[in-house]
């Protein structure tokens, strides 16, 4: 199996670990699971509460991760909210099945995962010369980028925090033992960019330096400029930003490397 005997650390949270622990070890390798990353509740519920009670107003109700769908199911839940709008977008395929296993439909999926293709794809959806009201479900401090893109097509978003993401309480503890081990990981899976800045803001707290030879693997373009921005180049970027294609690029790359150390 092409991932055999490699240890790969896996940083996103515990309860979404388990689908590419699972993927690894079928290929091998042994995972080594240390979320940097815990959702909380936000820091007030007062806009999505507000939200959800003119849910009935909104044309689009818009997802960018299954954290998003799964905090706002529980709180609409807690308001027994039967009502949806219209239409509901998604990010990708992972925060397409949150929304179906909750029940609800999926109508858009941008062709590339990535906010700037859903903006692109959600204003080709907008009515030309009619008002569209959108309703933005995600976690505090997310990027910006698409809530400028659709307030610049002419929509009126309203944007809920449904969400934070916070360190760990005992992810330095853990951290120190592994790197403190000499077998270390062969590789560092990152799967958004809130797992890649924790991780090494968790390093620099732990005064803890990464060998140099430990591959960093980012699941897509964003995650990798977050890394770049660190000082901390991506080793490896999947293709599209899934877990399949993260577990992919990490067989090619493991692959590469041993057939150059066959020579």
């Amino acid at each position: 199996m092409s991932l055999t005997g490699k240890r790969i650390l896996i940083t996103r949270t515990r309860h979404q670990a388990s689908a590419l622990a699972e993927q690894l070890e079928a290929l091998g390798a042994i995972p080594v699971l240390i979320p940097t990353i815990e959702i909380a509740p936000p820091e007030s519920f007062a806009a999505l509460d507000a939200a959800l009670d003119a849910i009935r107003t909104y044309d689009w109700l818009i997802f960018t991760s299954a954290n998003a769908v799964e905090a706002f199911h529980r709180r609409a839940q807690f308001h027994h909210l039967t009502a949806i709008p219209r239409k509901i977008a998604v990010i990708g395929p992972a925060t397409a099945h949150a929304v179906e296993s909750i029940g609800l439909p999926v109508d858009l999926i941008p062709p590339s995962y990535i906010a700037e293709s859903l903006a692109a794809a959600l204003i080709t959806q907008l009515p030309i010369g009619e008002p569209a009201n959108l309703l933005l479900i995600r976690a505090e401090q997310a990027r910006d980028h698409l809530p400028r893109a659709l307030t610049a097509a002419g929509a009126t978003l309203t944007i809920a925090d449904a969400y934070r993401n916070q360190l760990p309480q005992d992810a330095i503890a853990s951290l120190q033992d592994l790197l403190a081990n000499t077998k270390h990981p062969d590789a560092i899976t990152f799967t958004s960019a809130s797992t890649a800045t924790n991780f090494f803001n968790l390093l620099e707290a732990a005064d803890l330096t990464l060998p140099s030879d430990v591959a960093l693997a980012s699941i897509g373009p964003i995650t990798s400029e977050t890394l770049r921005d660190l000082n901390h180049p991506h080793t490896l970027e999947a293709p599209e930003p899934t877990i399949p294609a993260l577990v992919q690029s990490l067989q090619t790359y493991f692959i590469g490397i041993s057939k150059t150390s066959s020579f």
